[in-house]
């Protein structure tokens, strides 16, 4: 292979085989790979700005049968711990959110055995009922599968359900590595790769928007990572024409402290921050038809987030009101919006508030700032 090609190659929008990204990623000197990566965010993200959004992780339960061996959050069934959130929770969350600047609810939780369709319907609808201007970003395909199982039904039928009540676009969560000998390993109670595909397809044909994550350095080898980065790119290239399909993909690093992956296979996790600024500039050259590239500040903290802004990067995430599940397993960083604001800044970038999809917010006038408890 050759550098200066696959260079070509990646400017011409072209897919890059898995193989070839490898290549990439531990050939191709730093500065050189940031650049290309910084073109074709240019291109594809030509008004220069760097995006962020304000929203709040809530968690319908903590409840679980998955058993993912990098989770700290979960409890099994019966648990002393265990919970299931309450209307009343969310209203109150609700309206911090919205005090705070925010209009997203991000709605995750657990496999919980004994919560089928009929519990997030009622749930999406009483709260669009009571916030009708709150959008929810929520569930995952892992979440869609479980629903599905527990209903007997299938994929399509369990989304559009979902939708009508209320929800508005599918977090890319439970991807990790889309491998089942990966799976296997960190999180056999979960979805297949090939499920977790197949319900963001189905979610596309039905014009749900969604999101699309990775989770890596931990027992996946690099070629998996790639593999992973061509599957998404796939589905993608799938999706109706009049379909957002997958609007933004967030590489995050796994999280090791105290995790059962840690405690009983010794797997920590060993990615440098270059290591973590290569992959964005890998995920930017991997995913041409996907516009938005995430920074994950929330595990590889500030100063890398900030490089990753040269190197593909377009957009910084959220300033996460709330965040109990990576956070449980040692994620220690924080924005509030005046401070994740003045990241940006001293990135060299514009910040600019966005939704969801991407569409660009004014900062509410009366927006408090969250006070932060380090």
């Amino acid at each position: 292979m050759n550098l200066t090609d696959l260079y070509k190659k990646a400017l011409g929008f072209e897919f890059l085989t898995p193989e070839e990204g490898v290549y990439l990623l531990e050939n191709a000197p730093m500065a050189e790979l940031m650049q290309v990566a910084n073109e074709l965010r240019k291109i594809q993200v030509p008004h220069g700005k760097v995006t962020w959004q304000i929203d709040r992780n809530v968690n319908t339960t903590n409840v679980c049968i998955a058993n993912c061996k990098f989770c700290n959050f979960y409890r099994i069934p019966g648990h002393p711990e265990a919970y299931i959130t309450t209307i009343d929770e969310y209203k109150r969350k609700i309206e911090e959110t919205f005090r705070y600047g925010g209009d997203q609810l991000l709605i995750q939780g657990g496999h919980h055995p004994d919560l089928g369709l009929s519990f997030y319907v009622n749930i999406f609808k009483e709260i669009k009922y009571l916030f009708p201007n709150i959008k929810l970003h929520a569930l995952g395909p892992p979440e869609v599968a479980h629903i599905t199982k527990l209903e007997k039904s299938t994929h399509e039928k369990v989304l559009i359900a979902l939708r009508e009540a209320g929800m508005d676009s599918l977090p890319g969560a439970g991807a990790e590595i889309l491998n089942d000998r990966v799976r296997r390993l960190v999180s056999k109670g979960k979805c297949g790769a090939q499920e977790w595909l197949d319900i963001m397809r189905a979610a596309h044909k039905l014009h749900i928007p969604t999101s699309a994550t990775m989770m890596f350095g931990h027992v996946e080898t690099v070629l998996e990572r790639f593999e992973h980065l061509a599957s998404l790119r796939q589905v993608q290239s799938e999706k109706p024409e009049d379909s957002k399909g997958f609007t933004a993909f967030i590489p995050w690093t796994f999280q090791d402290v105290d995790t059962l992956l840690t405690k009983i296979r010794g797997v920590h996790n060993l990615v440098t921050g270059e290591e973590y600024v290569r992959m964005i500039a890998m995920s930017r050259i991997m995913l041409p038809n996907i516009k938005n590239i995430q920074a994950s500040w929330l595990t590889v903290g500030k100063r890398i987030a900030q490089l990753c802004l040269h190197a593909g990067a377009n957009d910084f995430g959220s300033i996460m009101i709330e965040e109990n599940v990576v956070s449980a397993a040692g994620a220690p960083y924080r924005f509030t919006y005046k401070t994740i604001q003045e990241a940006i800044h001293e990135a060299g970038f514009e910040p600019q508030l966005r939704t969801q999809q991407y569409e660009f917010r004014e900062i509410p006038e009366d927006i408090e700032e969250q006070v932060i408890n380090y």
